[in-house]
């Protein structure tokens, strides 16, 4: 029975550890995934990506005609001067939104976004006076992306596609998502990502009002009680009526826009009484980079949209890589020191306490691969003071084991004596958790974590082994 369950036990540390260094994998749209969350790692090690942002200073060319409404299409000096229309430019930020107000709405969205886009680790910076942000990312696959969102207006607007009168705009959005939908044959018909928009109440409201105007009409004439000798000249009356009602039943349009740029321009099927659009993102796809292409393109259209309208217009004034003063082989070596030091504390364990030693080893592996995983999941940055911090909870544990092995008898006496002295260790982490700088709270999160967990793991599974070792029941 004692073998039993002490093989349970080590069948579940074998299971933790697979899944804390080798991972879980799903299929997820034609492709494989790790659900596993990944680590989350300080600018220190993986790179960073400086980036300015400066408010643009640059106007646009509008023109517009005798009733000062503007005129989309493109003209000459001389068409202009023709028609009669007059030639503005209208600076992209005008002098009354350059404030102090304007600048902190600004970065508060952008941090929104960032925090939308699964950013944890940034550091950014805001110049009151003219209005620049310089922004501090770690570097990853995804920089780039983030970049362009953080940067984006988030301009929002249905208008009318002939006088251009804005019918709705970011006001009226409650909240924007990424949603998918496949045909019944997912083989051939593969899967859509769509742009789920949401309104809120007054948007609601105007959504059915606009539907309801703007729906697609179909022409239908009937001509009744028409004399045989009035036929012919009732068709070509019924010709000219129908070719005047197409005209002025034509169908009313809306354009929707992002940013100013054309999304697309229909009439609706029907009233929309729900509150939502839902709006196609590229075509039903099956191949597995095509369709993240998709989700990343409805992604950030759904992040900026989800966040507000960026009351300030900025550029891009730099955006430089930094490496990291780690490389990958120094990060490698570092590793298989501390591993070399693991291995050498294993098969001490196993030499010096033979039977209680093999206990104490699973025991140890296993607080090893739940640590790593409960580092990811708590959100924890990884600076290489972090990584630090997880060595010396690597330590602790191993001495905690140690002596719980020799003092199997004196196991209470064990626990108060490491407590006692693990007190100014756990305060000091608590307050370095609550630093705002990376490194500070990275090792204070990691030893935070680390004392938790030697504490519960300990007295749950390397006490169990021990009784169960001794002959002795929980």
């Amino acid at each position: 029975m004692k073998k039993i369950k002490i093989l349970t036990i080590a069948l579940m540390v074998i299971a933790i550890t697979m899944v804390a260094f080798f991972g879980v994998y799903t299929q997820v749209q034609n492709r494989m995934e790790n659900q596993v969350k990944d680590y989350s790692d300080a600018m220190d090690l993986k790179g960073s990506r400086n980036v300015t942002l400066t408010v643009n200073t640059e106007s646009t060319t509008t023109i517009k005609d005798a009733e000062g409404n503007v005129v989309e299409e493109e003209l000459t000096d001389e068409q202009i001067a023709e028609k009669g229309y007059t030639k503005e430019e209208i600076p992209n930020n005008s002098e009354e939104i350059k404030n102090v107000e304007n600048y902190k709405a600004a970065k508060e969205i952008i941090e929104k976004r960032l925090k939308r886009l699964g950013v944890d680790n940034y550091i950014i910076k805001l110049d009151d006076q003219t209005g620049d942000i310089i922004l501090e990312l770690s570097e990853n696959d995804h920089t780039d992306s983030v970049i362009s969102n953080v940067k984006s207006i988030g301009k929002f607007e249905i208008l009318d596609s002939e006088t251009n009168e804005v019918l709705m705009n970011n006001s009226d959005i409650k909240t924007a998502k990424v949603m998918y939908g496949s045909g019944s044959n997912t083989t051939s018909d593969g899967t859509s990502v769509y742009l789920d928009i949401e309104f809120n109440k007054e948007g609601k409201k105007k959504l059915e009002e606009i539907s309801n105007q703007y729906v697609k009409k179909e022409n239908t004439s009937t001509e009744e009680d028409t004399t045989d000798e009035e036929s012919d000249t009732a068709e070509e009356d019924a010709t000219e009526e129908n070719a005047e009602s197409t005209e002025t039943e034509k169908e009313k349009t809306i354009t929707m826009k992002i940013d100013d740029e054309t999304i697309m321009s229909t009439s609706f099927d029907e009233p929309i009484k729900i509150g939502r659009l839902q709006l196609s993102v590229g075509s039903s796809a099956t191949d597995p980079n095509t369709l993240q292409g998709y989700v990343e393109q409805a992604a950030s259209m759904a992040t900026v949209l989800d966040t507000g309208n960026m009351p300030i217009r900025y550029d891009l004034k730099q955006n430089q890589y930094v490496l990291s003063d780690i490389t990958a082989n120094e990060m490698q070596i570092g590793i298989y020191v501390v591993l070399g030091f693991i291995v050498v504390g294993v098969i001490v364990l196993l030499i010096k306490y033979k039977a209680l030693g093999a206990l104490g080893v699973i025991s140890y592996i296993g607080f090893i691969s739940l640590f790593m995983l409960v580092i990811r999941y708590a959100n924890v940055v990884l600076s290489i003071e972090g990584l630090l911090g997880i060595v010396i909870a690597f330590a602790l544990d191993y001495m905690l084991i140690s002596k719980l092995i020799v003092k199997t008898d004196r196991k209470l006496e064990v626990w108060k004596e490491f407590f006692v002295r693990i007190i100014p260790i756990m305060i000091l982490a608590v307050t370095f958790c609550f630093i705002a700088w990376t490194p500070i709270s990275s090792f204070g999160m990691t030893m935070f974590w680390g004392i938790v967990l030697i504490a519960i793991y300990n007295s749950i599974v390397t006490n169990s082994l021990l009784k169960i070792n001794a002959g002795k029941e929980k």
